[in-house]
């Protein structure tokens, strides 16, 4: 059994024509299916479409009073219908000012006519690959791109000079048509890009022979960019201006470039710290030394305490990647020291490490050389 139109609409049966166009507005907004994705939203603005167009129409609405749904039950798809309805207009223009601010509802933007000003240059991409060290500290790059610039003949107009464009007389300069479509449930806007001027809302007649009528010509050129310290693989970078010219003296595009950092053979990054790694003897572990170790900065001195254990990681404080915006703030290199046990020595020196091993009083049941090396760096 239908629902009650009046409930559905929330008004009284002496509600005035106010009164039920105000209440169907404030419905209809709250359930249209482009604002509401809750389950039923549009079953219920059906319901609210169907409720409007037959109270808002004095004879039908006195039917429905009369009758009930069975006075109104055909008038939706029956030949005459709702199409004939004197206030069919009133009820599109209601439905346009509703739902004009909704992108992707039935005649979005319709009430909101695009005029042949200026108009935005697109954006443009490109990639570009980076050595770690240069991602580290940054510095000047020169790049090539290639992008639409303003024609200097015709200065954008795209009109043979001592000519000028002429307003499109399709469209009458706003670059769209617009198509209504009659529905039971309101009048639709569809809203298209003008044939016969491609949405521009002028039309050339005489074009530049210097670049086709078009306002812009394609230009391959060189440009240098400042790459900041401390970016990472996968940051873009924004040129503001140097992407393709806009239209009808509107603003250049944006220029974005796609940062690729290489591997490096013997550095890693992690955050802000540089990771690398060192191979000492194992008597540089046992006694301790200082080493010349690669940096990003060079050659630094690196400290081994006597009695480094295998995979220890030693850290060079302000010696990694400076932070992105504040180069002054840098992480640390982290060196993880790697010692290298031989497998063979000579006589000389396996007597000596013999003689070693008793003075600690190695108790590992495995005697000689190994014994001790490996009870070594098992036990300090």
């Amino acid at each position: 059994m239908a629902r009650d139109y009046y409930e559905i609409l929330g008004v009284s049966r002496d509600a005035d024509k106010e009164e039920i166009k105000s209440a169907y507005r404030r419905l209809a907004r709250k359930y249209h299916p482009d604002v509401n994705k809750e389950a039923g939203a549009e079953e219920r603005f059906k319901e609210i479409n169907r409720a409007y167009e037959v109270l808002s129409e004095p004879e039908i609405r006195q039917r429905y009073d009369r009758f009930g749904e069975a006075g109104v039950s055909g008038a939706a798809s029956a030949g005459g219908g709702f199409q004939d309805m004197g206030d069919m207009g009133g009820f599109a223009d209601i439905f346009e000012s509703i739902f004009s601010g909704f992108a992707g509802s039935p005649g979005a933007g319709s009430t909101q006519r695009r005029r042949s000003g200026p108009v935005r240059g697109d954006d443009l991409q490109l990639d570009l690959k980076l050595d770690f060290r240069e991602a580290v500290f940054g510095g000047d790059k020169q790049i090539r791109i290639a992008h639409l610039e303003t024609c200097e003949v015709c200065s954008g107009s795209g009109a043979k000079p001592g000519t000028r464009p002429r307003t499109c007389s399709t469209c009458g300069g706003t670059g769209q048509v617009r198509r209504v479509t009659r529905t039971p449930f309101g009048s639709f806007t569809q809203v298209s890009t003008c044939p016969t001027c491609n949405g521009n809302g002028m039309v050339v007649e005489e074009k530049c022979d210097a670049c086709g009528g078009k306002g812009t010509n394609q230009v391959a050129k060189q440009l240098k960019i400042t790459i900041p310290a401390g970016v990472y693989d996968g940051l873009r970078l924004r040129i503001p201006g140097e992407g393709d010219a806009g239209q009808r003296s509107g603003p250049a595009g944006d220029l974005y470039v796609q940062l690729s950092v290489n591997q490096d053979s013997e550095f890693r990054r992690e955050d802000l710290n540089i990771l690398s790694s060192i191979t000492v003897s194992y008597l540089q572990a046992v006694l301790g030394c200082r080493l010349q170790v690669n940096t990003v900065d060079g050659l630094e001195e690196l400290t081994i305490p006597a009695g480094t254990q295998p995979n220890t990681v030693l850290r060079l404080e302000n010696r990694g990647v400076p932070r992105l915006g504040n180069p002054v703030s840098r992480g640390d290199h982290l060196i993880t020291v790697l010692i290298d046990i031989p497998t063979k020595v000579t006589p000389e020196e396996r007597e000596l490490l013999e003689k070693l091993a008793k003075i600690k009083g190695d108790r590992t049941g495995k005697g000689g050389l190994e014994g001790f090396l490996g009870n070594f760096f098992q036990q300090r």
